[in-house]
């Protein structure tokens, strides 16, 4: 299981809208920073840098297509961050679980 600490950059990065923009963008396919900037209301120098927090986060990376830098969403990185959220729902369902069986049996 991924630590906890190792998440805090995904999360702080997808704790903005544009990002999550990007990021669903650039899940569909790979797109250049040229490309987002034409369907997201952005210039594409802020799209260079919220990528740059994406691809430090670990959730894209660059592929070279020719001469063009395209990005890709990492699947790795959300599938960890998705079994950590879903470990912590996880553990709070027990514990409602036993709060319930201790009212009902009061």
């Amino acid at each position: 299981m991924t630590a906890a600490t190792d998440l805090v950059p995904v999360f702080a990065a997808l704790g903005d809208d544009t990002r999550w923009g990007v990021l669903q963008a650039v899940g569909d396919s790979a797109r250049s920073a040229s490309a987002l900037a034409k369907v997201l209301p952005v210039t594409r120098q802020a799209i260079a840098r919220h990528l740059a927090v994406l691809e430090q986060a670990g959730l894209v990376e660059q592929v070279p297509v020719g001469r063009e830098i395209r990005y890709r969403a990492v699947g790795a990185t959300l599938s960890a961050a998705a079994h950590r959220l879903a470990a912590i729902g996880a553990a709070w369902d027990e514990q409602l679980a036993a709060i319930k069986r201790i009212a009902e049996s009061l």
